[in-house]
Parts: C-alpha cells; structure tokens; sequence
C-alpha cells in the first residue's frame, strides 16, 4: 500500500481516537531520544506495519520500509543497496536523499511486532526462519549500535499463549529493544511492562496505536 493510501485510510480513525480518548502514556517521561536515518519493518509480517508507518508519516518522519530486509541489506544504509520491489518483497523509501544520501547507515530501525501466517507465505517464510532472520537483524543493530524500537500497535488480536506465533515474535525483538511502544490492550497482562522492567527498557503505552504519533514525533526530535 502506498503511503498516501495508508495515511487516507487511517486518518478517520486518528481522529476518531483523538476526539473520544484521552491521551495517556505511561513512561514517557524516560523516553530516549532516537537519530535519522531510520527503517521500518515487520517482525511476523502482519499488516501492522501500514500502521506503523502511517504513524511515521503522521508524524513527519522520513523513513525507508522493506517488509522482509536481512543483515546485509541493512548495512547497505539508506535505499538498501538499491534493493527494487517484487512479489512477495516490498520496499519503499521516503528518506530525505538531500540530507542522507543512498548508503548512509541506519541510526535506527522500528519493528512492528505482529504474526500472520498469510504474510509470511507470502514471502516465502516460516515461523522459524522469520525469528531467525529478525534474530539477525538484532544481532546486526546490537553490533553497530543501532537504535531497536519494537512497535506493538496490534492489540490483543496480536497477543497469544506462551510459544504462540505473535508471542514469538514479541520474544525476538521486545527484549533487546531500546525503546517499546505498545496499544494499552496488547499490554493487559503487563507483559510489556514486565519485559521494561527486566531489561531496562522505557516502555510508553497509549490508549490507541495512533495515538503512538506524538511520541515518535518527541522520540526523533
């Protein structure tokens, strides 16, 4: 979906949620600070990356996506290495090229947390080999001291048992976060929280994932 696309079908519901929910965010004040340039992406491949990067564009912020990069393709910074899109593979790029030119390497990189099984068919990948290549792209921003967001924007329809493909999926990327945000009905059981809490992670959390758009917008200030 492109982007305009995203934000127009998104929009509604922003509004919805800023005219009937109060604001609320819980850790926000220890919030960390994050650099440009940034990519976004998917840990289970759900759709709620669109979310995710509609909240990026609300917020103002210029970003490359791909749904299914690896290790390489990450070091290959700003524009991936040139990496085109094809069935099953997406891209899309937004960075300012005045301001980061094609190879610059990522500051950041955001992963929206979320399995479909759909998704990953589609690509070509499994539960397992989905893990493992998220696994390496951790490993990868641990390595170069790359900024980890994990972006929980799916509610409880993207929660599960222990072991579950979504709670495999929180287990790869949320513990060795720098920074999680999550949508206040994803995080009932505190797990979330309880993750922040083991490892030291800030941890913010809105009553509605859109309302993620001004705490991004704070966090690459």
């Amino acid at each position: 979906m492109r982007g305009t696309w995203r934000v127009a079908a998104l929009l509604p519901l922003f509004l919805v949620a800023l005219a009937t929910v109060p604001f609320h965010a819980s850790g926000q004040e220890a919030a960390p600070k994050a650099a440009l340039p940034v990519l976004t992406t998917s840990a289970g491949q759900s759709a709620d990356v669109n979310t995710v990067n509609a909240i990026m564009e609300q917020a103002g912020i210029k970003y490359d996506y791909c749904d299914v990069p690896t290790a390489a393709m990450l070091k290959s910074g700003v524009g991936l290495g040139g990496a085109k899109a094809k069935p099953g593979f997406h891209i899309e790029s937004t960075t300012d090229l005045a301001k980061f030119k094609a190879g610059t390497p990522y500051r950041t990189v955001v992963f929206a947390l979320g399995a479909s099984l759909k998704g990953m068919g589609a690509s070509g990948l499994t539960v397992e080999t989905e893990v493992r290549r998220v696994t390496d792209l951790i490993q990868y921003c641990k390595q170069h001291k790359i900024f980890i967001v994990a972006v929980h924007a799916g509610g409880q329809s993207k929660r599960g048992a222990p072991g579950s493909d979504n709670e495999k999926m929180i287990d790869a990327v949320a513990p060795f976060a720098d920074y999680i945000l999550v949508a206040k009905d994803g995080n009932k059981d505190g797990r979330f929280t309880k993750i922040g809490q083991d490892k030291g992670i800030p941890v913010s959390q809105v009553d509605y994932a859109l309302g993620m758009v001004g705490l991004i917008t704070r966090l690459f200030e």
